[in-house]
C-alpha cells in the first residue's frame, strides 16, 4: 500500500514539473513578439533657394501633402499668376529642418534677373518722398505810399519822421507811385540812392 502511494506522489509530481514550463514559455514567446519596430527618420527640408519656383515645387511635393504656398518677395511687387519660372529668395521652413507630412511649406519669390530683395517682404522701390524744398516767403514789404503829407516831388521839405515805409527796390517804389524819394522823406534809403546824390529811385 505504501509503495503504491508513492508511485502516485510521483507521477503527481512530474505533473506539476511540467505544467510550469509549459507556461513560462508562452509569456517569453508573447514578448518577444511585441517588440516594437524602428520607425523611419523624419525628411529634411530640401535647400530651395536659387531654384525656379516649378522645380522646387516637385521636390517640395514629394515630402509633404499640403499644397506650397507661393509669395512675392517683394511688398511692392504683385505676385505673377505664371510664376513658374520665378526663383526662390526665402523658404520656410529652413533648410534642414525636419519636415512632416503635414508641414506648411512657403517660398518666396522674385521676377527672372531680379536681385533679391535683403530680407522677404521689402520694398522694391521704398518710398522715397522728400519733404518738398520749401523756401521761405519773404514778407512784403509795405509799399503804400507817403502818409505824412510830404509831397514826392518837393526840394526836401518832409522828414518822413515816424514812417514805416519801405521799399525792397525801386520798382515798388515806383509802383506805390513814391519814386523818386529824396532823403528824409518815407521810404529813402541809401541802398535806393544808387548815385547817392540824395535822391533815391530817380532814374
Amino acid at each position: 500500500m505504501a509503495a503504491l502511494v508513492g508511485a502516485v506522489v510521483l507521477l503527481g509530481s512530474g505533473c506539476e514539473d511540467a505544467t510550469p514550463k509549459k507556461g513560462a514559455d508562452k509569456p517569453a514567446a508573447a514578448t518577444t513578439g511585441a517588440a516594437p519596430s524602428a520607425s523611419p527618420s523624419t525628411p529634411a527640408m530640401p535647400a530651395l533657394v536659387g531654384q525656379k519656383f516649378t522645380d522646387a515645387e516637385a521636390a517640395v511635393k514629394k515630402l509633404v501633402s499640403r499644397p506650397v504656398e507661393a509669395r512675392s518677395a517683394y511688398s511692392d511687387v504683385p505676385l505673377a499668376p505664371d510664376h513658374g519660372t520665378w526663383a526662390v529668395c526665402f523658404q520656410t521652413p529652413a533648410a534642414g529642418s525636419p519636415l512632416e507630412p503635414a508641414s506648411a511649406v512657403e517660398l518666396s519669390l522674385v521676377a527672372p534677373g531680379r536681385p533679391c530683395p535683403d530680407e522677404a517682404g521689402a520694398a522694391l522701390a521704398p518710398s522715397k518722398a522728400p519733404a518738398a524744398s520749401r523756401t521761405p516767403a519773404l514778407p512784403k514789404p509795405k509799399t503804400s505810399p507817403p502818409t505824412d503829407g510830404g509831397s514826392t516831388g518837393g526840394d526836401g521839405g518832409g522828414t518822413g519822421g515816424g514812417s514805416s515805409v519801405y521799399f525792397k527796390s525801386c520798382a515798388e517804389a515806383k509802383a506805390a507811385g513814391a519814386a523818386p524819394m529824396r532823403r528824409g522823406q518815407p521810404g529813402y534809403r541809401e541802398a535806393l540812392d544808387r548815385d547817392k546824390d540824395g535822391i533815391a529811385c530817380d532814374k
